[in-house]
C-alpha cells in the first residue's frame, strides 16, 4: 500500500498511524504540515520509503525511526527538525543502525546543531547516500565516516565543521559525490581522496584548506565538477588536472595558485566553466579554451595580449580579465561584442571600441583591405564549408554502412532499402542548392532539408555544421544506433512532421484514438530498442519533437545523436550529455547516469502531454512543481481537470468513456515517470496495457 500526497497544501498535523500497518510507500512531500512527527509512526513496520521533505514538522527527529526495520529512504529536509539531545549529538543516528536496509538519508536545511557521532558508522553497508547540508553541524568529521563502504554520496555543505579532512575518506571507493563546501575546515588537501575513483563531483570550497592541490587528482577521469575556491591553497596548480578530458567545471579562484607551466587546457573540449580568478597566475593568455560557457581569470598578473582566436569561443556567456597586465587591441568578433568595459578594467595598455573606457587602437590604416578580406571570409567559408560537410558526411555514411552489414538477417525485419552513395551533386540538385524554403528545421548540431533525389523519392538531409562542438560525436553515435535497431531511423521524409506539431498547433488536432496509436506504435518502438537487440539501446532524448508522424499518422522515433549503446552485463551508463529539460529522467539530471529506466520516465512525460496538451516547460510547473507533481494532485479530482479541452467535453455522447480512458492512461504515465527508476514499468508491460486501453475504448464505444 502507497500514499502519494505531494504539493497539494495540507495543514495541520500528521495524524496517528496505527491504521497504516502496511504502508511502504509514505510521501508527503511539498505540503504545509506542521507540529511533531508522531512517535506512532514506528507502527508502520513495513514501511520502505518516508518523504516528508518541505513541510514545516518541528521538534526531535523521533528515535522511533529506529523500530522502522525495512526503511530504505528517509527523507526530511526543509523543516523545522532539532536533535532534542543534552548531549548535542545525533543520537537518532544510533537508532537508525537497526535499519539494516536503509540507502538514503536526507536531514538537509534542518537547524539540527550539535556534533556527528562516531556511531554514524555503525549505520548500515548499504547507504549509498547522506545528505545533511544547511544544518548548523559543529565539530569534525568523524573517522567512522569510512566505515559506509557503499557510500556514494557525502554532502555536508554550509555547516560549522572544523578540524581535517579524515584520511578515512580513502575507504569510500564507490563514492561519486562529495560536498564539504563553506564550513572551516582546516590542513591540506587529503590525498586519501584519489582513492575515490568513481568521484564526480567534488566541492570543497569556501573552507580554510592550505598547502597544494593533490596531483593525482588529474587521475580520477570521472571527474566531472572540481570546486575548490576560496581557500587558502598556494604553489603551482598541477598540470594532470588538464589530463582530465571530460571535466565540466573547475573552480579554483581566490587562493594563492600560481602556474609554474602553461595552463594547458585547449584539450579540455568538455570544459565549460574555468574560473582561476583572484590568485597570482602570471605568463600569456593561452589561444585555446575548448567549448567555453564561462572564463573567469581576473586578478592575476597575466601579461602579453588577448588572443584573437578566443573570438572562435563560439558558447562564451561571461567572460572576466579585469585586473590584470593586459595590453594590445581588445578582440571586437563573436561573443565579445556583447561584453562591456567591467571585462577589461585596470589592465595595463589595452586599446578597443570607446565603449569599452579604453583608449581607440591606432592601427586602422589598411582598414578597407581588411574589410575586402573579411567580406571573402564571411561569403566564402559557407561555401566551403558545406563541401567538406558533405564529403565528411559520404564517408561517415559509408562507415556506418559497412558497419551495418555485419548485422545477422532476421525474419521479421523490415525489408531493407539498398544503401547507395549520394553525391554532393544530387544532394544539392534535391534541395535546389540548399535552398532556404527547403529547410525543415534546425537542431543542436546543425540543419535538416527536405529534397527530392533523381530516383523520386522524398527524403529528409541532415547536414552537420562541423563548427559546433560534439557534432563529429552526434553522427557517429546516430549512425551507431542505427546498425543496431530493426524498426528503422527514418531518413525517408515524414510528411506529416512530429508529434508536438500536432499537439500545439492551432490547425492540427489528433482524436483521442489516434493520440492511442500514436503512443503505441511509439512504445514499441522503444521497447524494441531496450529488448530486442543484441546491444540494448537508450534513446536518451525522447520528446514529443523526435516522435515522427508518416504519411498513414505511423509513428517513428528520431534523431539518435545522444543515444546510449550497453554493453554486454550493462544496466546502466554514464553520459556527460544532458537531454531535454522537462523529459529528463531525475537520476539523469543530477548524476549523468542513464538506463533504460530513463526512456520509460521520458515516456510517462510524453503521455501526460499528450492527453492534456500542457508541456513540461509551461509556466505553470514551476520551482517545485512539475508536470508529473500536478498530474499526481489533480488526477483524483477526475480527467475533465485534466484532459486536453478538445478532446474531452461534457456534451460528447462518448464523455464517460473517454474519461475513463484517460485517467488509465495517466495512471500508467505515472507508473512509467516514478521517481525512483526501481518503480517504474517495464516497456513491454506499458506495451500490453496500452493495448487492453485500446481495445477497452473501442468495446465500449461500440456499445454505447
Amino acid at each position: 500500500m502507497n500514499m502519494y500526497t505531494k504539493r497539494c497544501n495540507f495543514t495541520g498535523n500528521l495524524p496517528s498511524m496505527t491504521n497504516a500497518l502496511k504502508l511502504e510507500y509514505l510521501i508527503l512531500k511539498g505540503n504545509k504540515l506542521s507540529g511533531n512527527i508522531p512517535n506512532s509512526i514506528s507502527n508502520v513496520s513495513m514501511l520502505k520509503f518516508l518523504d516528508l521533505v518541505d513541510n514545516l514538522f518541528s521538534g526531535p527527529i523521533p528515535k522511533m525511526f529506529g523500530n522502522l526495520r525495512y526503511l530504505e529512504r528517509l527523507q526530511i529536509m526543509n523543516n523545522n527538525l532539532i536533535i532534542g539531545s543534552a548531549d548535542h549529538e545525533w543520537t537518532f543516528l544510533s537508532s537508525l543502525a537497526n535499519c539494516r536496509h536503509l540507502r538514503k538519508i536526507v536531514v538537509s536545511g534542518n537547524p539540527l546543531s550539535g556534533v556527528l557521532p562516531t556511531y554514524i558508522g555503525n549505520l548500515s553497508t548499504s547507504l549509498q547516500c547522506f545528505y545533511a547540508n544547511h544544518c548548523e553541524l559543529e565539530g569534525n568529521i568523524p573517522m567512522e565516516v569510512g566505515n559506509l563502504s557503499n557510500l556514494m554520496v557525502l554532502e555536508l555543505g554550509y555547516n560549522k565543521l572544523s578540524g581535517f579532512i579524515s584520511t578515512s575518506i580513502r575507504g569510500l571507493r564507490n563514492l561519486k559525490g562529495l560536498g564539504i563546501f563553506s564550513n572551516k575546515l582546516e590542513g591540506p588537501i587529503s590525498k586519501s581522496l584519489c582513492d575515490s575513483e568513481r568521484l564526480y563531483n567534488l566541492f570543497v570550497g569556501v573552507n580554510k584548506l592550505y598547502g597544494s592541490i593533490p596531483s593525482c587528482l588529474g587521475n580520477i577521469t570521472s571527474l566531472r565538477y572540481l570546486y575548490l575556491e576560496s581557500n587558502k591553497l598556494s604553489s603551482a596548480i598541477p598540470s594532470t588536472l588538464w589530463n582530465l578530458k571530460d571535466i565540466l567545471e573547475v573552480d579554483l579562484s581566490s587562493n594563492y595558485l600560481n602556474n609554474s607551466h602553461a595552463l594547458d587546457v585547449g584539450d579540455l573540449r568538455s570544459l565549460l566553466k574555468l574560473n582561476l580568478s583572484r590568485n597570482i597566475l602570471t605568463g600569456d593568455i593561452l589561444s585555446t579554451f575548448g567549448g567555453l560557457e564561462f572564463l573567469d581569470i581576473c586578478n592575476n598578473n597575466l601579461s602579453d595580449v588577448i588572443p584573437k582566436s578566443l573570438e572562435k569561443l563560439f558558447y562564451l556567456k561571461y567572460f572576466n580579465m579585469s585586473f590584470n597586465r593586459l595590453e594590445g587591441e581588445i578582440p571586437i568578433e563573436g561573443y565579445f561584442s556583447n561584453f562591456s568595459s567591467t571585462s577589461f578594467l585596470k589592465n595595463y595598455a589595452l586599446c578597443g571600441p570607446p565603449g569599452l573606457l579604453v583608449p581607440p587602437c591606432k592601427n586602422d590604416i589598411h582598414e578597407n583591405s581588411k574589410m575586402t578580406l573579411l567580406h571573402a571570409f564571411r561569403y566564402g567559408l559557407p561555401t566551403i564549408g558545406i563541401v567538406i560537410v558533405l564529403i565528411v558526411l559520404t564517408i561517415m555514411y559509408g562507415r556506418c554502412q559497412s558497419r551495418g552489414t555485419t548485422l545477422p538477417i532476421q525474419d521479421d525485419l523490415l525489408s531493407l532499402k539498398t544503401l547507395r552513395r549520394i553525391s554532393h551533386y544530387e544532394l544539392s540538385q534535391a534541395t535546389n542548392g540548399f535552398e532556404e524554403s527547403n529547410m525543415l528545421g534546425f537542431g543542436s548540431f546543425g540543419y535538416v532539408y527536405k529534397g527530392r533525389l533523381s530516383d523520386g523519392r522524398e527524403v529528409a538531409i541532415k547536414v552537420f555544421n562541423l563548427q559546433i562542438e560534439g557534432a563529429f560525436q552526434s553522427f557517429d553515435i546516430e549512425c551507431d544506433a542505427m546498425r543496431n535497431i530493426v524498426h528503422p531511423l527514418v531518413f525517408d521524409y515524414m510528411s506529416n512532421g512530429n508529434l508536438e506539431k500536432w499537439l500545439h498547433s492551432n490547425n492540427c488536432f489528433l482524436d483521442i484514438i489516434q493520440r492511442v496509436d500514436i503512443m503505441i506504435d511509439a512504445t514499441a518502438t522503444v521497447e524494441q530498442l531496450h529488448n530486442e537487440h543484441p546491444t540494448p539501446i537508450i534513446h536518451c532524448d525522447l520528446k514529443p519533437s523526435n516522435i515522427l508522424l508518416d504519411e498513414d499518422m505511423v509513428a517513428h522515433v528520431g534523431d539518435f545523436g545522444i543515444a546510449k549503446l550497453l554493453g554486454e552485463g550493462d544496466v546502466m551508463k554514464q553520459t556527460m550529455t544532458l537531454a531535454t529539460i522537462g523529459y529528463m529522467a531525475p537520476e539523469f539530471g543530477s548524476t549523468g547516469i542513464v538506463s533504460i529506466k530513463c526512456d520509460i520516465y521520458s515516456y510517462g512525460i510524453i503521455l501526460i502531454e499528450t492527453f492534456t496538451k500542457k508541456k513540461p516547460t509551461d509556466n505553470l510547473f514551476a520551482k517545485e512543481v512539475t508536470i508529473r507533481h500536478w498530474m499526481e494532485c489533480s488526477l483524483p479530482k477526475g480527467a475533465i481537470e485534466i484532459a486536453d479541452a478538445d478532446l474531452l467535453r461534457k456534451e460528447d455522447e462518448y464523455f464517460v468513456v473517454k474519461a475513463n480512458c484517460i485517467s488509465a492512461i495517466m495512471e500508467l504515465a505515472l507508473n512509467c515517470s516514478a521517481e525512483l527508476l526501481e518503480d517504474r514499468k517495464d516497456m513491454k508491460d506499458v506495451v500490453v496495457e496500452l493495448k487492453k486501453i485500446k481495445r477497452r475504448l473501442l468495446n465500449n464505444i461500440k456499445h454505447v
